[in-house]
């Protein structure tokens, strides 16, 4: 049977491109067919990357058969997985954000997690040397995949192997790295054909504070005032967004790549105490800046206080 391989919904840079990467891999060195797929429309950014380095598009699926053999990439949560993932045949984990939990496989697997700051970076050391032979388009894919979690080496998540890989993969390609992540972020910051529901959704994950469910949302922009131009509709589309995903409230950090930064919109109390018992900042209107703050999984996420 062919296995799919696939990261988590409402897939980012990451999750789009980790799968493919991992694909060729098993198709090509080990010999063990398989496909990469989404659980979702992949993200401007990860479009971008998909039409320059001329890859298809994998196939979006909506859940998984019994007993379908998989590889799990760039998440281990069963929140951000297919409804039936609990009676698939999990065959491999590799992931860089902290155990959950809850998953249950047949039999042993193995199970990679590592603290760096993207899941191709992972990819590329598990390879060995095999990662030599991986085509320029693979290594572009695994360059744009660092590139996009790392924010370009500006987020705290960032580690020094994951830079001496990025640096790597740029001379291999012939990319200049400043040049071209301009061009990714530019790709990112073009939200205008999407809905304020898709945008709330487009980068999001579920987070548990206390006895409250949150949908914590993270639009990465270099263009923080296109977003912010729809502050009202994006906080009146809220609640809706909420209610349809069944959680008790959803945060969206705008987080501006450049200045380096984040604005949380307030669109009620429970956001303004959540922010201040999070960040330490008085909150006197409808959006808060958080200075320094860009990274959902290392400065958001931990914080989170009600």
């Amino acid at each position: 049977m062919t296995t799919l391989v696939f990261g988590h919904t409402s897939p980012d840079t990451d999750s789009t491109g980790s799968p493919i990467i991992w694909a060729w891999y098993l198709n090509d060195i080990l010999g063990q067919p398989a496909k990469p797929v989404l659980l979702g429309k992949p993200n401007t950014e990860a479009s971008f990357m998909l039409d320059h380095w001329k890859v298809a598009e994998p196939e979006i699926i909506e859940d998984v058969a019994d007993n379908a053999p998989v590889v799990l990439v760039d998440t281990n949560n069963p929140d951000e997985l297919p409804a039936n993932i609990h009676n698939a045949d999990i065959r491999a984990i590799i992931d860089h954000h902290k155990l959950v939990g809850g998953l249950k496989t047949t039999e042993p697997i193995a199970i990679t997690i590592r603290p760096l700051a993207c899941a191709a970076t992972i990819l590329l050391d598990l390879m060995g040397d095999h990662r030599e032979q991986l085509p320029a388009w693979g290594k572009g894919i695994a360059l744009t995949c660092i590139l996009s979690d790392t924010l370009a080496f500006r987020s705290p998540t960032t580690t020094d192997w994951d830079i001496s890989v990025a640096e790597k993969l740029a001379k291999e390609v012939g990319v200049n790295i400043a040049d071209y992540s301009s061009q990714m972020f530019a790709a990112k910051s073009d939200v205008s054909s999407f809905s304020s529901a898709e945008l709330l959704r487009m980068d999001s994950k579920q987070y548990a504070v206390g006895e409250k469910n949150l949908r914590v949302s993270v639009l990465e922009t270099t263009s923080p005032a296109t977003i912010l131009a729809r502050k009202n509709d994006l906080m009146m589309t809220m609640e809706n967004v909420a209610r349809e995903d069944g959680v008790d409230q959803v945060l969206l950090f705008v987080v501006d790549i450049l200045a380096e930064q984040s604005t949380l919109l307030v669109p009620n109390a429970l956001v303004k105490s959540i922010a201040e018992n999070s960040f330490g900042v008085s909150v006197t209107g409808d959006a808060v800046i958080l200075p320094n703050v860009v990274s959902r999984k290392k400065q958001i996420l931990p914080s989170l206080r009600l």
